[in-house]
Parts: structure tokens; C-alpha cells; sequence
């Protein structure tokens, strides 16, 4: 057996027992296939990207490491035939407009055949706040077709559920990767500062005994000790939620505070979100989303508390990809997009 294909089958069975752990809720859409899917991807999954038109710049880290572990990865091949999808190597930072945009990638439409095969649609790209709407050709296949890779949240209207895909958070802290059972005297919810900003709903949490609401930034240990003490950590959706993959790590389960369904949760081809996070609206204030946290604590939260746990693993940014971590599992769902449809040559009307 050659030392590569040993180290395939080595991952296989190292990586497959821990995701076939039994769980009494499964945090996974389908923890069986999961595994062997992965390795489909590990093994045959070609990207091909364009040379850049320019030096690229990002306005995150999360993108910056996306970036640079694909670039470094075993999915870059240089031979387009052989690739599922193209990748577009430019960043809608704050210097780009859509013009320069749209001129990219009339460029790559000109200089290449690819882009014309399917209209882009067998195309990614990344950007951190999403593609808005243009009248360019350019533009609106990019936007209509191409993958779009983006950060979670994501500027709303900017994300198509069915097609883009979202970056999971870069964490600051990461919990151990099995935190202990919660005992009855851990503390019911916890607020970080930024975390909830809806004045109303904030005084009411700084009312409620059960709750801990900071109203400034803690420091680090503090930080750690009260995402693992506390049963629930609530959000309220918006750019502050970056940290919900931290509070998973530590077992405190996501709130989730919204008046509207989210479509672009992280990894969402992968993980059944309500087995662990709570998902609660604003019309009732505290009292409601005490109700909810209570029936969760009474019906199943230890079960959705190991969940959240367990799924934290593909929340993980390294500087070198591990197995199963946040890189990978990016990859997998554009694996998943790999099958296009294959528009016919038209000319544009």
C-alpha cells in the first residue's frame, strides 16, 4: 500500500468513530454518509483557479485563511478539464466595485472557455459581505450563477440559500472538545457585551437574576469561565453572532434572537441546527425567551448542549487545514455544488 493512500485510509477510520459516537440527538443532517462522502471529496475534489488580475486583498482573517489553505490545498490542479469548479481569485473589498468586477470576469469570459460552458455556474467566489445587484451581464451571472462564498452574517438579500455558501466564524477561544455534563448550579444564560443591542430587551435580561448580561468587554479567562458556566448564550442575529461557534465549543447553547428566518447559517448542507441551538423571536421580550429556555432545560438540553459540542469541530480555522475542520467542511458543500447545470451558449439578450 503507497504511503498516500495509507495516510487516506489512516484519517478514514480515525476521523469516522468519533462521528459515529452515538448521540441521542445527532447534530448531522446525515451523520452514516457524512464520512464516506468526505473521503470522496479528500480524493478526487479538483478546483482550478484563474490567475489573479490583481493583488489581492481581504478585509477579514476568516477569508485570508480560506484563501490561502485552498490555494496550498491538494484540491488545486492546473489542468481546467480536470476541475469541477473554477475558482474567480478576487475579494469585493472595499476597493472593488462592481465595475472592476464585472471587467474581471469579462476577461476570463474573453481569455478562457470556461465561463461560457455554463454561464458561470460552475464558478466560486469570495466575498465577504455578499454581491449586490447589478445590470451588467457580467454581474447578474455572477450573481445568478457562481457560487458565492461569504461571511456569516451576511448583508441581507445578498445570500442565495441554495447555491452560496457561508464561512463559519473564526473563533477567539475554543472550548475542549468534550466539556463536561452541566450540573444543576450552572447559570441559566449568559450576554456578552454587543451580543443583544436591542435597548428593551436589554434592560429586561439586566432584570432577570437567571441572566448575566456584561455591559462591557471581560477579559479572556472571564470570558472562558462564563461560556462554560452558563446553559445558554444568547444572541441577537446580527454581526455580534460571529461568536456562536465559541459559545458551542463550551457547551453554552446558542440562542439565536430573530423575527426572521436565517438562510445563511454556517454549514448548513451539513448540520440540523435546531438539534443545537434555540431560535426564539423579540415579540415576547425576556419573559417569552425565558419560557423557551425553560421547556428546552426540561425537554432535551443536555441532549442539544453535547450536539453543539460535538458540531463545534467544524468551527475550527487552522493555519495548517485539519481534518473535519472549518476548511474542510467549506470544502465539502462546494463539493456537494459540484454538479452544475450546463446552460446552452446564447447569445446575451
Amino acid at each position: 500500500m503507497s504511503f498516500p493512500l495509507f495516510l487516506c485510509f489512516f484519517f478514514f477510520f480515525l476521523y469516522l468513530i468519533p462521528l459515529s459516537t452515538p448521540l441521542t440527538s445527532s447534530p448531522y443532517l446525515s451523520r452514516t454518509i457524512l464520512p464516506q462522502n468526505y473521503q470522496k471529496m479528500l480524493k478526487n475534489f479538483k478546483i482550478y483557479t484563474y490567475p489573479p488580475p490583481q493583488t489581492l486583498s481581504f478585509d477579514s482573517k476568516v477569508e485570508s485563511l480560506f484563501y490561502s489553505s485552498l490555494i496550498h490545498s491538494p484540491f488545486i490542479t492546473q489542468n481546467p478539464e480536470e476541475a469541477h469548479l473554477l475558482f474567480i481569485p478576487f475579494s469585493f473589498h472595499s476597493g472593488l466595485s462592481l465595475r472592476s468586477a464585472a471587467r474581471v470576469v469579462g476577461d476570463y469570459r474573453t481569455e478562457f472557455i470556461y465561463w461560457n460552458r455554463t454561464l458561470g455556474a460552475d464558478h466560486f467566489f469570495l466575498s465577504c459581505s455578499g454581491v449586490g445587484h447589478g445590470a451588467d451581464r457580467n454581474v447578474v451571472e455572477l450573481k445568478k450563477n457562481s457560487i458565492q462564498i461569504s461571511c456569516f452574517p451576511t448583508t441581507p438579500g445578498l445570500f442565495i440559500p441554495h447555491k452560496d455558501v457561508s464561512l463559519p466564524p473564526l473563533a477567539n477561544v475554543h472550548g475542549p472538545s468534550h466539556a463536561p455534563r452541566s450540573t444543576g448550579s450552572s447559570r441559566l444564560g449568559y450576554v456578552r457585551y454587543n451580543w443583544v443591542k436591542e435597548s428593551s430587551l436589554v434592560e429586561q435580561l439586566l432584570a432577570d437574576t437567571e441572566i448575566l448580561v456584561e455591559s462591557e468587554p471581560s477579559d479572556q479567562m472571564t470570558y472562558e469561565e462564563r461560556l462554560a458556566g452558563s446553559k445558554f448564550c444568547l444572541f441577537e442575529y446580527g454581526p455580534e453572532i460571529s461568536g456562536i461557534g465559541e459559545a458551542m465549543s463550551f457547551g453554552c447553547v446558542p440562542v439565536v434572537i430573530t423575527d426572521r428566518p436565517i438562510q445563511d447559517l454556517p454549514l448548513m448542507d451539513l448540520l440540523t441546527w435546531q438539534q443545537m441551538a434555540v431560535f426564539v423571536g423579540t415579540t415576547g421580550g425576556a419573559k417569552e425567551i425565558k419560557r423557551v429556555l425553560g421547556r428546552v432545560v426540561v425537554e432535551g438540553y443536555e441532549d442539544m448542549r453535547e450536539s453543539a459540542i460535538f458540531a463545534s469541530r467544524h468551527f475550527v480555522w487552522n493555519e495548517t487545514p485539519q481534518p473535519y475542520d472549518a476548511f474542510h467542511m467549506v470544502m465539502y458543500q462546494l463539493w456537494l455544488r459540484r454538479h452544475t447545470i450546463r446552460y446552452a451558449e446564447r447569445e446575451w439578450a
